[in-house]
């Protein structure tokens, strides 16, 4: 059964990686892939962060805030246990005829860092301002497709780095409303008199 998944995988793999493989994305998805190591992609998601913290109203700086543990607990969850508790091996690492964009990196493969935090952060974010909700999942789609376009995860590393992320969202979202939900009640209690 494995086997059987394994070879879907694979296939949809290399659909991605050489069947739509062309000069655009040749150019475009190693820049969306490593966008996070681009200085100037970094001083415009701290400005855009500042932005929504200062100008997004009560949701968009709950937001705002609450992107550090989401963000933390994807990242840590995933990069130091579950990637180390299944060790699976990058394809650029065993496969002879990859079409590697960027560098293969010596991390395991599943689940995707960045399909993880990207996917986590989404989720939290179309939280509180539904609006934009297309526009979160668009860009995490598009970096998650990148890691596969560029040769450096499979197809099933994605999409268990988004579920994963969806889950890190998720309880982050659930942990808040608690929270929330404990402080308005003690706060609409009356205080009794001594």
């Amino acid at each position: 059964m494995l086997d059987f998944f394994y070879s879907i995988d694979l296939n949809i793999f290399y659909f991605v990686n050489q069947t739509l493989q062309n000069a655009l994305f040749d150019v475009v998805m190693p820049f969306v892939t490593d966008i996070n190591k681009k200085p100037l992609a970094l001083v415009i998601v701290g400005m855009l962060w500042i932005l929504l913290l200062w100008k997004g109203g009560r949701n968009g700086k709950i937001a705002a805030l609450l992107l550090i543990p989401t963000i933390a607990l994807s990242d840590q969850l995933n990069s130091s246990f579950l990637k180390y508790l299944i060790e699976r091996a990058r394809p650029c690492h065993v496969l002879s005829d990859v079409h590697l964009l960027v560098s293969c990196g010596s991390g395991y493969s599943f689940p995707s860092s960045h399909a993880v935090n990207n996917f986590a952060g989404a989720i939290v974010l179309a939280y509180f301002l539904p609006r934009w909700t297309w526009a979160f999942f668009t860009f995490a789609g598009i970096v998650a497709f990148s890691r596969v376009y560029v040769g450096v995860h499979y197809p099933s590393d994605v999409l268990g780095g988004s579920i994963v992320g969806l889950m890190c969202g998720g309880l982050i979202i659930i942990v808040y409303n608690r929270i929330e939900h404990w402080w308005f009640n003690r706060r609409k209690q009356p205080t009794q008199a001594p």
